[in-house]
């Protein structure tokens, strides 16, 4: 990976590469191509939500999906019993709660569903996007606790341009941090191309269409990439 040639392609948002980056050998090329963008809900929005739930002021689990819901932290605590436990999925979301001051009382890393077995109390809020995936939700659910969510946020993906798309065509390596990202980049990504992915959730709907697909952002990835050159 480190030999000269090697293009890498980023695709979150703008400002928010910068960690990717990081863990890339030295040596290759990269190329930032957002492919995603967020909206994010008025936080009145959020709150009249909230104050609608019959279950306001007595959620005693409150499970945060994505760092983009880190801002709306305080609201849904307000809205949740004296007790609440705050549980996270990916070390990036416990970053951004732990830098607010929030305790995280336990994380779920690869996919959000491997939070249920650390749930127990019930009722719970989970805090994410408009589209949520419904695995951890149902997991919970099974368990016999009661679920509610509330939306803070929705991910959309972007109309790439012509250099975009050259861009993405001519990666051996390309980032994707979440389904809605590889909806826009799976018709230019070519065949042989890497995808790297922070978890299992996206994982699995990459390898929908590819086998090579590496699970797992980090400083370990410097070591795994520059083995794919060999």
């Amino acid at each position: 990976m480190a030999k000269k040639g090697v293009n890498v392609v980023v695709t979150r948002e703008d400002g928010k590469n910068e960690p990717l980056m990081a863990w890339l050998p030295t040596g290759v090329t990269v190329d930032e191509v957002p492919l995603t963008t967020t909206w994010y809900f008025d936080p009145d929005d959020v709150r009249a939500a909230l104050a609608s739930s019959p279950a306001v002021g007595t959620f005693r689990s409150l499970v945060v999906t994505s760092e983009r819901g880190a801002d709306y932290v305080e609201i849904a605590r307000h809205a949740s019993a004296s007790d609440v436990e705050v549980f996270v999925v990916g070390p990036a979301t416990s970053g951004a709660l732990r830098t607010r001051g929030i305790q995280v009382d336990a994380q779920g890393d690869g996919s959000a569903d491997a939070l249920a077995p650390f749930v127990t109390r019930g009722p719970v809020l989970v805090l994410g996007a408009q589209s949520m995936r419904e695995e951890l939700i149902a997991a919970l659910r099974e368990k016999g606790l009661e679920v509610e969510t509330v939306a803070c946020y929705e991910t959309v993906g972007l109309a790439l341009d012509s250099s975009a798309a050259a861009t993405l065509r001519n990666a051996d390596v390309v980032f994707i941090g979440a389904p809605s990202a590889w909806t826009v980049a799976r018709e230019y990504v070519k065949g042989d191309a890497w995808v790297v992915v922070p978890g299992a959730t996206t994982g699995a709907t990459v390898r929908l269409d590819r086998p090579q697909v590496i699970e797992g952002w980090g400083p370990q990835l410097r070591t795994r990439l520059a083995e794919l050159s060999h």
